[in-house]
């Protein structure tokens, strides 16, 4: 009944099946673990459903005046979308959730794909992405790596009130208990705050409002951990513990891959990593009158990508969602004993309180836009 459920799927891969090799080692996607013995075309399946987002091509000009396709300088920006969109997947329609070629999708995964597409008014658009890199140093064109595109999803986090997200970036590979559960209990902002020089952002990020207002509770964490795992080459040390966080049901795979030439790891096989590569140039992408996106180019329907875990540049940012504040406490324990406690040499820290000698934490709110790059928008 499974094969019957995915026939149409299984046509589109069946042709690359034997890319794999014959192992009985299980492959680990997000936290999922598949036997390519047994469910080869689950595997398949579960890699094509992760949303893909590669360089593209004749969208509006980025600030009016700037580029009108991303192709040779947007590669980490993609990979970013790709992360925060599995996030978002996971928050609203779950781990589990499958895509299937021309199956109508529920109205939450257009609406996540709408935050994606390359218009200045999405709110995590290239086009947003670009220009808030401005206030992290990056001009638009420039290659950013995988710390500055998480401060800018950070930063972009803030104006999103549908998902209304917590994004923890740690700093110095620690990661503070604490302070993130301050972040994520923290009371709701008032919506009624307004900067001349952010109305446009918030316009553009408007269309994502939650209208029933702003939840209490626990906001859902996306936690991205920015690492340098060796100077020039990966250190061997840190093989182990890599591969284990992608092992971890919170797990959102880790933004890295060589120097100007970034990827979406999102698995591995032994000591290859599995990743989504955003080198395709497509056409832009609009969504229809009704709201839904054309949406096959948003999944890649190729072989799955590989390579050795010691090609790797040492430079990764790992991420991680927590739906739950249970979720966090999981991953807190899951970090505990499979990471820190087995290793000579720690990947980061985990530790429980704010340390002493660092600035006071302050949860981040809706800053107020000044950079020129930003108010463009």
């Amino acid at each position: 009944s499974v094969l019957s459920r995915y026939e149409n799927q299984i046509t589109i891969l069946s042709d690359y099946l034997e890319e794999f090799p014959e192992t009985d080692e299980p492959v680990w996607i997000l936290g999922r673990q598949h036997h390519l013995n047994t469910d080869k075309s689950k595997l398949l399946l579960d890699i094509s459903a992760r949303l893909w987002f590669t360089y593209r091509r004749k969208f509006s000009p980025i600030g009016g005046t700037g580029p009108s396709s991303d192709a040779g300088w947007g590669c980490m920006l993609r990979c970013g979308q790709m992360m925060l969109a599995q996030a978002l997947i996971c928050r609203h329609l779950g781990r589990d959730w499958q895509w299937e070629k021309h199956k109508k999708q529920p109205e939450e995964y257009h609406r996540i794909l709408r935050c994606f597409l390359d218009r200045k008014d999405c709110c995590y658009s290239i086009h947003q992405m670009a220009q808030m890199g401005v206030g992290e140093g990056k001009s638009i064109g420039e290659w950013f790596g995988p710390n500055t595109v998480a401060q800018v999803l950070k930063k972009l986090a803030l104006f999103d009130e549908w998902n209304s997200l917590a994004v923890y970036v740690s700093m110095d590979n620690t990661v503070v208990i604490e302070d993130i559960k301050k972040m994520c209990w923290s009371p709701p902002q008032s919506s009624s705050v307004a900067h001349s020089s952010a109305h446009l952002h918030r316009s553009a990020l408007g269309r994502n409002k939650n209208t029933a207002g702003f939840c209490t509770g626990w906001k859902p964490l996306l936690l991205i951990i920015p690492l340098r795992l060796g100077i020039n080459h990966i250190n061997p040390v840190y093989i182990d513990a890599f591969k284990e966080c992608f092992k971890m049901p919170q797990s959102l795979g880790a933004l890295g891959g060589k120097p100007n030439n970034a990827y979406y790891f999102i698995g591995f096989l032994g000591n290859e990593l599995i990743y989504l590569d955003p080198h395709t140039t497509q056409s832009f992408v609009d969504s229809e009158e009704n709201g839904t996106v054309d949406d096959e180019s948003f999944h890649c329907q190729q072989a799955p990508h590989r390579m050795k875990i010691m090609n790797l540049d040492p430079s990764v940012a790992l991420g991680f969602f927590c739906k739950e504040e249970c979720d966090f406490d999981n991953w807190c324990s899951l970090v505990q004993k499979e990471i820190l406690k087995q290793q000579s040499l720690r990947m980061f820290e985990l530790v429980q309180k704010h340390p002493p000698h660092w600035p006071p934490f302050i949860p981040p709110t809706k800053p107020e836009v000044t950079t020129t790059g930003a108010g463009v928008v």
